[in-house]
């Protein structure tokens, strides 16, 4: 599974016609391969085990993946940048779920993609930014009562 996220990072980081680095397809085959948005340092953790890129590197990796639109970064109540890989069934504008509990950060489905906000005449908006806030499938009630049955029934 590895070797193929990688290849796909390869393949997506060539056609933009740029040069294909070590860097580039690591931290996007990071982004790729995680099942939530990540932080910088948590990409940065995921990527050292393996290659040693320093921290400057992949937050510039990060800012051009984000250009060329490959990644897309989703802004937090806590200031901190979380990174996700960009699907074309997104596109630039759609929204996100973020779980309260834990903190995961989640793309939500192209149904829910965001198309427009009105805004007062003279005002052209640029971009938006939705988040929905609650409780993901592995924090919310169902999770919880699982966990209490499995406690109930160690000895």
């Amino acid at each position: 599974m590895a070797g193929a996220v990688h290849e796909v990072a390869e393949t997506l980081v060539r056609r933009t016609r740029a040069r294909v680095t070590r860097a580039r397809v690591a931290v996007l085959a990071t982004l790729l391969a995680a099942e939530r948005a990540l932080t910088h340092h948590e990409i940065e953790r995921r990527i050292k085990r393996n290659l040693g890129i320093d921290r400057v590197t992949v937050y510039r990796v990060l800012e051009w993946l984000t250009a060329r639109d490959l990644a897309h970064k989703i802004s937090d109540d806590d200031r901190v940048w979380r990174f996700n890989a960009a699907k074309k069934e997104h596109g630039r504008r759609h929204a996100h779920f973020k779980c309260n509990s834990c903190g995961g950060v989640t793309c939500l489905d192209k149904a829910m993609t965001v198309r427009s906000v009105l805004v007062p005449s003279g005002f052209r908006s640029q971009e938006i930014e939705l988040t929905v806030k609650g409780l993901c499938a592995g924090c919310g009630p169902a999770a919880r009562r699982r966990s209490r049955v499995r406690a109930q029934h160690r000895h």
